[in-house]
């Protein structure tokens, strides 16, 4: 799926720049890994991992917003991002670090499948997205 078929299947608008949307979504996103690590270091390994893919979506999400879209459903983020790195305006690991986290959230929340090293990792790339989103905006 590209940007243009998720436009025409309704899963991503088109919307006007709104600064405040961005910078609310930047401040979830830093709230989110706040409490990722927190999370971490507290040995509670499972929200560890859910809470480092919150962060990570809430930082892409305040690129969209800054290009001037709106997702409708969390899979199609990663599909923007994908455009910008064949763009060449962002490596191509951050689109497959933020299927990772999805996943690895999705293993956590629906099957219980969640490790320390899978905590440690979500906290790694976490922190390393909201960086790199930080310097995309």
């Amino acid at each position: 799926m590209d940007i243009n078929e998720a436009l025409q299947k309704d899963f991503l608008a088109r919307e006007s720049i709104d600064p405040r949307l961005v910078a609310k979504e930047l401040k979830e996103a830093e709230y989110d890994l706040m409490k990722t690590k927190e999370s971490f270091q507290q040995k509670d390994f499972k929200w560890a991992i859910v809470k480092g893919y919150y962060a990570m979506f809430h930082a892409a999400r305040a690129v969209l917003f800054r290009l001037g879209y709106r997702e409708k459903r969390h899979f199609v983020v990663p599909v923007v991002l994908e455009e910008l790195s064949k763009q060449g305006k962002l490596e191509g690991e951050y689109v497959t670090d933020l299927n990772a986290a999805l996943y690895g959230r999705e293993e956590a929340d629906y099957h219980y499948g969640y490790s320390e090293e899978t905590a440690r990792q979500s906290v790694e790339m976490a922190e390393n997205f909201v960086k790199r989103m930080k310097q995309l905006l």
